[in-house]
């Protein structure tokens, strides 16, 4: 009876074990896919600026030119 319930306990603890490594994995998933989002958010937005920055400097360029 006494080895029953010692390995209902540690059956408890490893469960318990695997939740917070369940959640810690989950929270390495969601670091990842935000590092993913966040570099082709940059990388979008880089470009756009680029072309801006361009468009805006042969305008000035063709302003001073005449």
């Amino acid at each position: 009876m006494q080895a029953m319930r010692m390995s209902a306990v540690v059956g408890q603890r490893g469960l318990s074990r695997q939740r917070g490594v369940t959640a810690l994995e989950y929270g390495i998933l969601a670091a990842i896919v935000a590092v993913i989002i966040g570099a082709t958010v940059f990388t979008q937005l880089g470009s756009v600026l680029s072309n801006t920055f361009s468009t805006v400097t042969s305008a000035a360029t063709s302003a001073t030119a005449h």
